[in-house]
């Protein structure tokens, strides 16, 4: 048989070869690790586990951006090994039923769908200062909330707006705890807001690039 047709037969591909978990460290530090977990000695498995650490740690800088990038790299060795490295991990052992648990639900703010021009923060804001025992300096955080709720009412809306619906609102949104007293706000008009409604936009007048016809004066025949 020919000596290049032995060769041909002799190839390893990668396509016969074993999956890699996690491609992006290369076949070189997998084997390294199936090499790891062949060792009898357990100090000497960790000590090794330590080194391909340091290893992947070189072979994935980003990580070292994150605060715990450590942790992260010995989870990536457990992940590679299949679960079955027993070693002396500096950190909670990561195992297969802790990665396939789902995480926990993130709690979202409850958004109110009415008034929602006056924002959550200014909402929340109200509902802080409703619960304060009244006194002149929560008169002056009703004032001074009023008057904001005004300049966002106005950044979403053209026209003008009475102070007895600012208050009339403001007590709407206090439960009845605020905007018991009228009175006469400093606003008077909005702010222009990128997220604001394109009809509220103050619209600049573009300026004309050329002149009009006639506005220009022939040149002198000499």
């Amino acid at each position: 048989m020919d000596t290049t047709k032995i060769a041909a037969l002799a190839l390893d591909y990668n396509t016969d070869r074993k999956h890699l978990i996690m491609p992006e460290y290369g076949r070189h530090v997998q084997s390294m690790i199936e090499y790891c977990s062949t060792l009898s000695d357990r100090e000497h498995r960790t000590k090794v586990a330590n080194s391909i650490v340091d290893v992947i740690g070189n072979l994935n800088p980003k990580l070292r951006d994150n605060p715990d990038y450590r942790h992260k790299l010995w989870d990536h060795l457990f992940v590679m090994s299949e679960f079955d490295l027993e070693v002396d991990s500096p950190y909670p052992v990561l195992t297969k039923e802790k990665l396939g648990e789902r995480p926990e639900i993130v709690p979202y703010p409850k958004k109110s769908r009415t008034h929602r021009y006056y924002g959550n923060v200014l909402q929340t804001m109200i509902q802080t200062v409703s619960e304060i025992d009244p006194s002149p300096e929560r008169d002056a955080m009703e004032f001074d909330i009023a008057n904001q709720m005004k300049r966002a009412y106005l950044s979403w809306n053209k026209d003008n707006v009475d102070d007895s619906i600012i208050f009339s609102e403001l007590r709407t949104l206090s439960g009845g705890k605020l905007g018991l007293k009228d009175a006469i706000l400093t606003v008077a008009k909005g702010v222009i807001s990128q997220n604001a409604p394109l009809n509220t936009k103050l619209k600049k007048k573009k300026k004309p690039q050329f002149k009009r016809k006639g506005s220009f004066t022939p040149r002198s025949k000499s």
